[in-house]
């Protein structure tokens, strides 16, 4: 396969041809025409979210989706506020790392890599502390695969008034979303994940009436997300700073194929069909999932590591590499595991190649 495989993580993951073929044109940051592709991402990305355009906006901001999260944490919460995190895996406590170096007043409640958020004890939380003024938690956090209860979750934190911040990064575009109607006030994804473009920009839907409240909030001169969406809106698309054009260009592509394939819905069908038919086989060759099945995410799965003789993470990597297939270590610190994703330019016929690569690798390392 040489240096050409399918990437089997929970993104950059595997663009189609289209995608990356139209990067091969140059654009100009200030000229109408590409202006043009950034404000019709802008909408569809709204459209996507299933939120309007008198009460939300879009932004985008140059960086990988970590960036956008730290733009939305360093610009939303005021310098008297009270951010509340909630975290089962690695992207929860990413947001707790920024909250503390930003000097944001912060308190986490933690759960297990293997468990839900609980909206139980995040609703008792809110009671009992009423400083909090903003709420943090992940959708789906691939450091297992886990999939947080999103609708539930903002229910519980508009329900205290509070504002809810979603970090949707590996969601958004793969599984059904309901901004407006469950009431988020800002959801954080990026260019290269279920969307399938290419990595370089993040994206934040926002509530206007909230966003507008966040004038010289911002901790960072290049992540102040208030100032991008002032200019994005008064020099219609025009960013403040140099912009990845050539990114910019495939993710407007990128969105022509969610809408070709049949928009969020469909995707999320194949993402699902995806992982399933990964968790059958793989079990067929003797894999266990570190999730129950009722928490999983269409995204990505957490595998445990097998109990062959001779096996190695790093010998099955490269084994698969060589026969074109790229999958993820683990994330955990407590037990071994490896992580597989499904989405991307991922279809059924590649997850069945898969699993019998690493069958072949399972059957070799026994003899």
């Amino acid at each position: 396969m040489g240096d050409h495989y399918l990437l089997l993580t929970p993104g950059p993951l595997s663009t189609t041809p289209s995608v990356k073929a139209v990067m091969l044109k140059d654009w100009c940051t200030w000229d109408d025409s590409y202006k043009h592709i950034v404000q019709l991402i802008r909408s569809k990305l709204l459209h996507i979210g299933r939120a309007s355009e008198a009460r939300y906006t879009s932004v985008l901001m140059q960086g990988s989706g970590t960036f956008g999260i730290e733009a939305t944490i360093g610009t939303v919460i005021p310098q008297d506020g009270k951010l509340l995190i909630l975290a089962n895996g690695a992207y929860g406590k990413r947001i707790e790392q920024i909250a503390r170096i930003l000097g944001i007043g912060y308190r986490t409640l933690e759960f297990a890599p293997s468990q839900i958020i609980d909206v139980e004890q995040v609703d008792t939380l809110m009671k009992q502390d009423p400083a909090i003024t903003h709420v943090a938690f992940v959708h789906c956090e691939t450091t297992t695969g886990i999939l947080n209860p999103l609708e539930q979750l903002v229910q519980a934190i508009k329900r205290h008034g509070k504002i809810a911040i979603v970090d949707a990064m590996s969601s958004f575009g793969g599984i059904p979303v309901e901004v407006e109607k469950w009431g988020i006030d800002y959801l954080v994804s990026s260019s290269n994940k279920c969307i399938q473009g290419v990595p370089g920009f993040s994206f934040v839907l926002c509530n206007k009436d909230e966003l507008a409240k966040c004038k010289h909030n911002a901790r960072s001169l290049s992540l102040d997300l208030y100032d991008q969406w002032q200019v994005m809106e008064q020099e219609e698309g025009k960013w403040r700073f140099t912009s990845p054009t050539h990114v910019v260009r495939a993710f407007s592509q990128a969105l022509l194929e969610l809408e070709a394939e049949g928009g969020v819905e469909r995707r999320y069908v194949r993402y699902l069909e995806n992982q399933q038919i990964l968790v059958h086989l793989m079990e067929s060759a003797g894999f266990k999932t570190y999730l129950h099945e009722a928490l999983q995410s269409p995204i990505i799965t957490t595998f445990r590591y097998p109990d062959f003789e001779h096996f190695s993470f790093e010998s099955m990597y490269l084994f698969l590499k060589e026969r074109g297939y790229v999958i993820y270590p683990g994330k955990l610190s407590d037990v071994q595991v490896f992580r597989i994703g499904s989405i991307g330019d991922v279809h059924l016929e590649d997850m069945v190649g898969l699993c019998a690569a690493i069958l072949s690798y399972a059957t070799n390392i026994g003899e």
